[in-house]
């Protein structure tokens, strides 16, 4: 049977799929077609990550399998809107939980007034030395971490690292994946680590990122800007910039027979819950580069939304 890697590769068109690697994740598989489902269990529910990993004529009976598989407690996050579809003709309650922003890098250009301050923020992080370098797998880990250790006591003594649908940069799969460091007179200030993106927007997606509280500003749109250079030339589709939870909600994406009461509490987060999430800032972050798609992303549930089913994905990502 293929790798999950290798299925992800033919059969995913999601831009966050390659997250579905993520360390402490497991995986259901039918022995009767090549596929995937990655999950994690967090107390009595089981969290899915993306939806069904397979060829779309697999894909409604790989969810049949899954699901009879994982019982009744099944909550499914990150979908596309194809999955979105699916998983409500099964019977999930299937709501709108934020969007994903992506960039044509065939169509980028800082050029125009729109990108005034951005260009300005550039040119200052430039001038103040800023240099960009990739690293090699292995490559610069004494420094990073002490760029992670500070970026975290900036963010607040409660603060915890996020995970479950953030990437990571260690282990075996960091070879597949691209690490951009910004150092300044030899010091690393920032970093980006980018993972591939296969399906119908090939690309890379710009996921974990860090910066030191002294960085000189505009470092990270500087670091990124580079990066997007090189990806163009390399001959690369599409730069994404992942989801965002509780941003891009808009009635118009739900489908038939949406949770209104879900639908008022992503409302809700998304005026007020950077305490759980900072969508907000990451928002500003990702609007910045003019995102050429807006793609909307929803949560599933097996049978109607429950709190329990939140207060389990919200610990299993570190935001509680």
């Amino acid at each position: 049977m293929p790798s999950v890697l290798d299925t992800l590769a033919a059969h995913s068109d999601n831009p966050s799929a390659f997250l579905a690697l993520n360390s402490g994740n497991s995986y259901f598989h039918d022995d009767r077609f090549e596929g995937a489902c990655a999950y994690r269990t967090s107390g009595r529910y089981v969290l899915q990550f993306g939806g069904p990993f397979t060829a779309p004529e697999h894909r409604a009976r790989l969810l049949d399998a899954f699901t009879a598989h994982a019982g009744r407690r099944v909550v499914a996050v990150q979908l596309q809107r194809a999955d979105a579809e699916l998983y409500a003709a099964h019977g999930f309650t299937v709501n709108q939980i934020g969007a994903s922003y992506a960039v044509d890098l065939s169509r980028f250009s800082l050029r125009g007034s729109r990108f005034v301050r951005l260009r300005n923020k550039i040119s200052r992080a430039r001038r103040a030395g800023l240099e960009v370098v990739e690293a090699a797998p292995g490559d610069d880990g004494a420094d990073l971490e002490r760029i992670d250790r500070s970026w975290l006591r900036e963010k607040g003594r409660h603060v915890k690292e996020l995970r479950f649908l953030v990437g990571e940069r260690d282990g075996s799969l960091q070879k597949h994946r691209r690490l951009f460091v910004g150092r300044v007179e030899g010091e690393a200030v920032g970093y980006i680590n980018y993972s591939p993106v296969y399906g119908s927007r090939p690309g890379w997606l710009h996921d974990l990122s860090r910066r030191r509280p002294d960085a000189p500003p505009g470092v990270m749109e500087a670091l990124n800007a580079t990066v997007m250079e090189r990806l163009t030339a390399d001959g690369a589709g599409w730069l994404h910039f992942g989801f965002t939870p509780f941003t891009g909600l808009d009635p118009g994406h739900e489908l038939p027979g949406a949770s209104r009461l879900f639908g008022r509490f992503a409302r809700l987060l998304a005026e007020k819950g950077d305490a759980v999430y900072p969508a907000a800032s990451q928002l500003e972050y990702k609007q910045k580069w003019a995102p050429h798609a807006v793609l909307p992303e929803y949560i599933a549930f097996r049978g109607r939304p429950r709190p329990g089913a939140v207060w389990q994905l919200l610990r299993a990502t570190n935001a509680l």
